[in-house]
């Protein structure tokens, strides 16, 4: 398709989507009321109107609205494209992904089995009474989870994606000089250290960042002072894609939570406060099976955690109403993964009678609440912390667990590590290798969590801003390389995976952007 007509069918995808909207009920609303102003003449109706909408601030919120929806759609193809080649392009990775999908959902359904219980059922009215008085204490009476194991974990989905191939790519060409030493053996263009600095160019040497330059000696009134004003002005003009740029070099602690709701286009308006109750309602009435998984998890993960432990209570009420949240199911138009059904009890395997299950489409596995927790420290409410991560979590994290050809999925970020430390830290790479300690083995973990869990709080934080400024997960396997080239030294004397593993067992005390800088900009190419 030429430019034209890819720029006229995006526009007709993203009218169809705002049509439906809360959004485009409450201008039309608006415009119909501003025809009662005596400064709206019949000559000029079309131009008044226009000039009422955007001086009332419903233009601007259009345009981040229209910016959302230009993040999360599919890019143009071809009309005749078959829908799932609009979901992953690359056959072999259908199947992948189709596989792991089969096996999730066998797992699940023989845990159902062998503890007896349905994958859901109807709370009796005591039991919802119960969880309805409880429901901002849960953390206090969880159920027996003794027998609950976990779906899988990170290191069972890393066997599949190292026994990923291209059947039409021939391996023995590669063979030489530049051939891969790691795990991850597909074809996948990722980019190198100067293709990164072109791209992270905001990150160099020289230009202010959050995360350095208000830790470094210099006096505040130079870089910060200055900074967050600006990030004042951002937030007060309501403008996402300001927003988006201004993250790029951090946003400053007091302005996050605003800056991140105002890039993800989040908000927190009454509707979205009903949906989020009802949802609430959904959990009171009715008990999942996923949902023994989430308590699982949490217990194993967050309340273990010195950071998080305090935010128990929030998680079970996130991850509890997202489990529910069927408009969670639109991400799945451009993610490669496709929900899980199962069938209603007693009325056979008919398709007709398959349900998606659990209702939002997503399988919670060991570790998925760590997506959750780093938000708590932004949102102390409920319905606000719900909305953000779900965007969160339709943008970014749904890639690191589902096998797709995307630059940002996990498997582009596992090679893009692997081919930084490879052509970077050869030595390294190759003395991990050889004692068999291979790198992806160490910080697989580290990646598909986004570093929740492993860095300090302030860390995470602002590595999540670059995330959100650049609109990409890429930034995830340049830290994992950069820890690697920090802890290079020790690595190189290590002689097993159980050593390598103990050097880089605490990443609480690293910082951020000085190491990220320091690999992209310093590093000898």
């Amino acid at each position: 398709m030429d430019e034209g007509s890819e720029l006229s069918l995006t526009i007709a995808q993203i009218v169809q989507r705002l049509k439906g909207s809360h959004l485009h009920s409450q201008i039309e609303r608006q415009a119909k009321e501003c025809l009662h102003q005596p400064e709206i003449q019949l000559e000029s109706l079309k131009e008044d109107v226009r000039s009422f909408l955007k001086t009332s601030g419903w233009e601007r919120q259009l345009q981040n609205a229209v910016y959302r929806e230009l993040h999360v759609q599919l890019p143009p193809s071809h009309p005749a494209a078959p829908p799932e080649h609009l979901k992953e392009p690359l056959a072999y990775m259908r199947k992948a992904q189709a596989s792991w999908e089969k096996r999730v959902l066998k797992s699940l359904n023989s845990m159902s089995t062998e503890l007896g219980v349905p994958l859901a059922r109807m709370r009796p009215a005591a039991e919802q009474k119960e969880l309805s008085n409880k429901w901002n204490e849960m953390g206090t009476d969880e159920p027996d989870l003794t027998s609950v194991r976990p779906v899988y974990a990170p290191k069972d989905f890393l066997e599949v994606l190292i026994s990923l191939r291209n059947p039409n790519h021939d391996g023995s060409e590669d063979v030489g000089v530049r051939s891969h030493w790691g795990l991850i053996q597909v074809p996948l263009n990722v980019r190198d250290i100067p293709q990164l600095r072109q791209a992270y160019s905001e990150l160099n040497l020289t230009s202010g960042q959050l995360g350095i330059d208000d830790h470094a000696h210099i006096h505040p009134d130079m870089f910060e002072n200055e900074y967050v004003q600006i990030g004042k002005k951002v937030v007060l003009e309501q403008d996402s894609a300001a927003a988006q740029q201004y993250s790029r070099q951090g946003c400053p602690t007091g302005l996050r939570a605003d800056l991140w709701a105002l890039i993800l286009n989040s908000t927190n308006q009454p509707q979205d406060v009903m949906y989020y109750e009802q949802l609430t309602a959904g959990v009171i009435q009715h008990d999942l099976l996923v949902d023994n998984l989430i308590y699982k998890d949490v217990k194993l993960t967050a309340s273990n955690d010195d950071y998080y432990f305090v935010f128990e209570d929030f998680l079970y009420q996130v991850l509890l109403c997202f489990s529910r949240d069927t408009a969670v199911l639109e991400h799945f138009k451009y993610n490669s993964a496709t929900p899980p059904k199962s069938f209603i009890q007693g009325k056979g395997e008919d398709e007709e009678c398959a349900v998606v299950y659990p209702p939002n489409g997503v399988i919670p596995f060991h570790g998925f609440s760590m997506y959750v927790a780093p938000l708590c420290f932004l949102y102390n409410e409920p319905s606000k912390l719900y909305s953000v991560f779900r965007e969160m979590y339709s943008r970014y994290f749904f890639r690191l667990h589902s096998i797709s050809s995307s630059p940002s999925g996990v498997v582009s970020l596992c090679l893009q590590f692997e081919r930084l430390l490879q052509t970077h830290l050869p030595q390294l790479f190759y003395h991990l290798r050889q004692i068999e300690a291979q790198p992806l083995r160490i910080a697989f973990k580290w990646m598909v969590r986004a570093f929740s869990g492993y860095l300090s709080s302030d860390q995470l934080l602002l590595l999540w801003d670059r995330i959100l400024g650049y609109d990409s997960l890429e930034v995830v396997a340049v830290l994992a390389a950069a820890v690697f080239a920090f802890r290079a030294e020790n690595l190189m004397e290590v002689t097993s995976l159980a050593s390598a593993e103990a050097v880089l067992a605490d990443l609480s005390t690293l910082k951020v952007m000085p190491l990220i800088q320091i690999f992209l900009f310093a590093t000898a190419i």
